[in-house]
């Protein structure tokens, strides 16, 4: 059988596959929160918000800090710089392709006579 390794960059895209999750990162995005105000304007427990934040944790997303009874999460700058990397390399793929795609297209395309 074929053995899989979870990858970081495969934990960073199914950490952020989840709607809520992504908001997390969207709110952190502006600045560290505490474990509260993140889950302020979700539909959740806090205690599911604990569990997506552990989620967020483990892919490497994001980092807390515990201090007194607080809990404050902040991004990790360095995942999100992976994750922005692999999605600027697929991009500038992609768009080399069109290019060479519209370049044939343009030397085959039939010439248009006037009669």
């Amino acid at each position: 059988m074929l053995q899989y390794q979870v990858q970081p960059l495969d934990r960073a895209f199914q950490a952020l596959g989840d709607p809520a999750r992504r908001a997390m990162v969207e709110r952190l995005s502006v600045g560290p929160a505490s474990v509260s105000d993140l889950a302020r304007p979700l539909p959740m427990t806090l205690s599911a918000v604990v569990q997506h934040l552990k989620i967020l944790e483990e892919a490497g997303l994001v980092k807390s800090a515990k201090v007194g009874r607080v809990r404050t999460c902040s991004l990790d700058i360095g995942a999100m710089d992976r994750v922005e990397s692999w999605l600027a390399e697929r991009k500038r793929f992609w768009s080399q392709q069109y290019d060479q795609l519209e370049a044939y297209l343009a030397r085959t395309a039939p010439e248009n006579s006037d009669p």
